[in-house]
């Protein structure tokens, strides 16, 4: 396994996973409402800042690698997975919301995965609508952690508002995934 500088910024995302979910299991008194959805809100967007930093210094420095390739959506997924079930918990997001997001993460990760097999991977490359839907619930998630009003920012309702546009993208873009790879699906199911 190599070790470098953007695969330990990949690493540091996956360990913040445990102190985010921490944030809101360690005893009540350790902090207000308030300093414990700071905290969180902090962790993440810290993570969300290592997923880009991981990938820029990757491609700068000249240090990919196929376990960088690997390592880094997963991360990536754990950490949204983890967010959204919290958030869930803390009846910030509708279940169905999770269900979608993290239900398309699992059914597209399966389909690279076969598609790799197959030798048929650019079918399915990663596309522009799918780096919006990251986006939009990479800002989703840290309004809706934070969950108070922030310079005049209703944090609440932008962030219900953009995780439901996270949600609907992720099904739009779970669709154009699917018809990518049609040709291939097909081609392969007359083979069974």
């Amino acid at each position: 396994m190599p070790l470098n500088f953007p695969i330990l910024l990949t690493w540091l995302r996956i360990l913040a996973i445990p102190l985010l979910i921490a944030v809101y299991y360690l005893p009540s008194g350790w902090a207000t409402p308030h300093e414990r959805d700071t905290a969180a809100t902090l962790i993440f967007i810290v993570a969300a800042i290592t997923d880009w930093a991981d990938g820029y210094f990757a491609r700068k420095l000249n240090q990919t690698s196929a376990f960088g390739a690997f390592l880094d959506p997963v991360a990536d997924k754990l950490m949204v997975a983890a967010a959204l079930i919290l958030l869930v918990q803390l009846g910030r997001a509708d279940a169905i919301v999770a269900v979608i997001i993290i239900g398309r993460e699992i059914t597209i990760s399966a389909l690279r995965e076969w598609m790799a097999k197959i030798g048929a991977s650019k079918s399915v490359a990663v596309s522009m609508l799918g780096k919006i839907k990251t986006v939009a619930q990479m800002v989703a998630i840290p309004l809706l952690l934070y969950f108070y009003s922030f310079a005049g920012i209703d944090t609440r309702q932008l962030g219900t508002i953009l995780i439901w546009v996270a949600a609907l993208l992720t099904l739009w873009s779970m669709v154009y995934y699917l018809r990518m790879a049609r040709p291939e699906i097909v081609k392969q199911s007359s083979k069974s």
